[in-house]
């Protein structure tokens, strides 16, 4: 007992605290490596990011697997090359041969202009979708000034079921600085295939993506 006694001695200060070198990569310090249950808060994962470099869209062929019962897709600074243009998606059952799942879809909004004269929460019936296999808007008209951007997330429930339709839900901010109005979007739907999703695709509805990140986790 004397030997590790000393030996643990040895890893004390003057003043009995515990020295930094006692501790490792399989306890405290100069950790490397999260174990498994302390991957990400609530399970979430990072698992890709691209970035908008007057990009004419951005696929995601690769990640979307049944490793995860849910993917979340965050936008950040979506800056169009175009005025007035909207974020869209669309879902692939191929691994992105083609983008073109049948939705049903719906699609709110609130806005307010910075004058203070205009607000209102409004229902956008002539974006939704009824069993269509377009790209779906995200946002609502994006200025395309040097400070206008889309931020946001878009998140697939449980894309590799061979059972259940594909649900989705979106929630994007964006600014037009033109009309000086800021809008916050509200979109929801699902996709009405039994297959398995495995590849998104976004783009603008006309032009590039001038700049901007998308980020893409995995959610156990």
């Amino acid at each position: 007992m004397g030997v590790i006694t000393r030996s643990f001695a040895n890893n004390l200060s003057t003043g009995g605290v515990v020295l930094k070198g006692i501790l490792n990569n399989a306890s405290m310090d100069n950790i490397t490596t999260l174990p498994s249950a302390a991957a990400g808060e609530d399970g979430i994962t990072l698992i890709s990011s691209q970035t908008a470099s007057s990009s004419a869209s951005i696929s995601f062929t690769s990640g979307i697997t049944s490793t995860y019962k849910a993917y979340k897709f965050v936008f950040v600074n979506i800056h169009p090359a175009t005025d007035n243009v909207k974020l869209e998606f669309n879902m692939s059952t191929n691994g992105g041969s083609n983008y073109n799942v049948t939705k049903t879809t719906t699609f709110f909004v609130a806005y307010h202009d910075e004058a203070d004269t205009d607000a209102a929460v409004s229902y956008q019936a002539g974006l939704d979708l009824a069993q269509s296999t377009a790209f779906y808007n995200l946002t609502s008209g994006i200025g395309n000034f040097s400070d206008e951007s889309a931020s946001g997330s878009l998140t697939l429930f449980n894309p590799s079921s061979t059972t259940y339709v594909k649900h989705f839900i979106a929630n994007t901010n964006n600014l037009r600085n033109d009309l000086i109005y800021f809008y916050n979007n509200f979109t929801a739907g699902y996709g009405n295939t039994t297959s398995a999703v495995n590849a998104i695709q976004f783009k603008m509805t006309s032009g590039n993506i001038d700049d901007g990140k998308i980020y893409m986790y995995g959610i156990k």
